[in-house]
């Protein structure tokens, strides 16, 4: 076999393996094609070690093994993300903590005590969730807390309502409070 039949050969070996890593990285196949992947680092050993090549042949097998690593890289990169998973986005991940968060407002929170439940109920929620002591929390000093607070704000804000929030930001559960 001639030095320009295997790099042909080559070629299609590697224009084969691209489309065998795309089933496999893209359908639910098990098995990653390394029968085909050996066959062609062989070849790209044998021509390596080839005296005989001239430059025209030379400039093809190297623009042939360079695509070869490229392609090896990506696909390397892809089957480690199939087996590991996607990768979380730390700012995807900020933004889906704040959506958890809680929102509730009231005139007055002692007439609503379910309200100030379930902002309780919110705020262990989140803060059992990041892996905080919630021994200390007792719901009725919380209560006493929110009317307090509830009455600073609707006399320092002159309004009428109060909206209360816990939210996750930064690995910290936050309690946030403004008038409305």
């Amino acid at each position: 076999m001639t030095i320009d039949e295997e790099l042909t050969q080559l070629e299609d070996g590697i224009r084969r393996l691209k489309i065998e890593y795309d089933i496999f990285l893209n359908t639910g196949s098990n098995r990653p094609p390394n029968d085909s992947q050996w066959r062609v680092e062989r070849l790209i050993k044998k021509l390596a070690d080839s005296p005989q090549m001239n430059f025209a042949q030379r400039f093809r097998y190297n623009g042939l093994t360079s695509r070869y690593a490229l392609f090896s890289d990506l696909w390397r990169q892809r089957v480690r993300t199939k087996e590991e998973g996607p990768r979380r986005n730390p700012l995807h991940q900020e933004t889906e903590d704040k959506n958890l968060s809680f929102r509730t407002k009231w005139n007055n929170p002692s007439e609503e005590p379910e309200k100030v439940d379930k902002l309780f109920s919110a705020l262990l929620e989140a803060k059992k969730k990041l892996g905080e002591d919630t021994q200390n929390l007792a719901a009725d000093s919380f209560q006493k807390y929110v009317v307090q607070k509830t009455a600073q704000l609707k006399r320092d804000f002159k309004c009428e309502q109060v909206e209360y929030c816990v939210e996750i930001e930064n690995g910290q559960v936050r309690l946030k409070a403004k008038g409305l």
